[in-house]
């Protein structure tokens, strides 16, 4: 004969309750905002001020409210260290280009000679 428990279980496990993983799934759906200022003040003089702002929510989330920072670091992202690179490379051309095109007028008729002298020498060893 079975008799009934004296006491109900502290964490009945059909009782529908949350899960950690439930929670987790919760909050990562829809996002948590955590914000808070900390302000430290001496004699009514402000010595400091921390002002905290913290979202926990999924990439998804987070796209969907607009915010992709990580998208534009190029420490977090290969996309962007690309990009950056790209347009560093196109900096460094529009750089050389000007330097050569300044140069070419700085020395114009004696940049020629230099030019064609050594386009002779040149031919001149193939013989």
């Amino acid at each position: 004969m079975a008799t009934p428990a004296r006491f109900p279980d502290a964490y009945p496990s059909d009782s529908g309750g949350a899960n950690l993983a439930d929670i987790l799934e919760r909050v990562l759906d829809k996002g948590i905002v955590i914000a808070g200022d900390i302000r430290i003040n001496l004699l009514d003089i402000e010595l400091l001020t921390i002002k905290l702002r913290l979202i926990v929510a999924s990439i998804d989330k987070a796209k969907e409210m607009g915010i992709d920072w990580w998208e534009d670091d190029p420490a977090l992202s290969t996309g962007a260290r690309r990009r950056e690179l790209a347009r560093e490379n196109e900096e460094l051309k529009a750089r050389l280009a000007a330097m050569e095109a300044s140069r070419s007028v700085d020395d114009g008729p004696r940049a020629k000679a230099e030019e064609v002298e050594s386009s002779e020498r040149a031919s001149g060893g193939d013989r």
